[in-house]
């Protein structure tokens, strides 16, 4: 409850901590385009960026200040 708080109160996904305890991070492989949040370990909260089209900068990323909305995906141990 508390990462959904936290995403909930975040204006955009650049407010969204990249340290701990929630660590923000983009994820790759297979899920490409999606994001994490960290829960009780092993746990994540993932989730994808609700924006067409996705505002892309130089190293595949996006414009995290342009992200204001995300669809959860699931809660998962992918480890």
């Amino acid at each position: 409850m508390i990462r959904l708080a936290v995403l909930r109160a975040a204006r955009n996904l650049a407010l969204v901590p990249t340290s701990r305890p929630e660590r923000v991070h983009r994820l790759r492989g297979d899920r490409h385009d999606q994001y994490a949040v960290d829960l009780v370990h092993p746990y994540r909260l993932v989730f994808e960026l609700d924006h067409a089209p996705l505002l892309r900068v130089e190293d595949g990323g996006v414009n995290a200040e342009q992200m204001t909305a995300i669809v959860i995906v699931e809660v998962i141990d992918y480890h």
